[in-house]
């Protein structure tokens, strides 16, 4: 009712605000009474990140100006935008994190109404963007893995070999860290031996 007051105020040159305004509020400027914690917030917000993902710029840019209209904190779209640039995004145009994050600091330091062109210019590079989910999917395999198998010894060759002890136990063996020879000798593996030949990232 708040929301619709202040709305009327604004929006109808009316020196008296009447229960006919209030009514047309209502029913055609629904958008001004954006409720930021019931279901319309979560529907908006997960109809934004979908158009983003269908890389349909328009209807992003439409879900983004409903909820900047209806009030919502620039800061928790732009939190959002950069999730989305590293889950959806990701290494198909690894530079959105980098736009993503630039958006969400001048939020922070403009805020409305200004950010609201910041915010629309992530969106449409977003949207805009290539899509991967390689980088999720492949961390999702891993951390099924690490679920799975919590505590496999890390491979002798990788561990941290401080002590002349842990040197004679095999600590470090088999990994040289100079020029031109970087890594473990051939046919070592960098994972566990249980997760031998495991690829996550595909």
């Amino acid at each position: 009712m708040l929301n619709a007051l202040e709305m009327a105020v604004i929006t109808y040159n009316e020196k008296e605000i009447k229960t006919e305004t209030i009514k047309d509020i209502f029913q055609t400027k629904s958008a001004g009474l954006y409720d930021k914690k019931a279901d319309e917030h979560y529907n908006i917000i997960s109809s934004y990140l979908k158009s983003m993902r269908a890389s349909n710029v328009d209807a992003a840019l439409y879900y983004l100006a409903r909820m900047i209209e209806g009030g919502e904190d620039p800061k928790f779209i732009a939190r959002r935008m950069v999730i989305f640039a590293s889950e959806d995004v990701g290494m198909a145009q690894p530079t959105a994190i980098v736009v993503a994050n630039e958006v969400f600091k001048a939020c922070e330091t403009i805020g409305y109404p200004e950010c609201s062109l910041n915010l629309a210019h992530g969106t449409a590079y977003l949207a805009l963007a290539k899509k991967s989910r390689a980088t999720t999917d492949a961390y999702a395999r891993a951390r099924e893995d690490v679920i799975n198998f919590p505590n496999e010894p890390i491979p002798l060759h990788l561990r941290n070999a401080p002590t002349k002890l842990m040197k004679e136990l095999g600590y470090a063996k088999g990994y040289s860290w100079q020029e031109g020879n970087v890594g473990a000798e051939k046919g070592l593996s960098y994972l566990p031996e249980k997760l031998k030949g495991r690829k996550y990232y595909r």
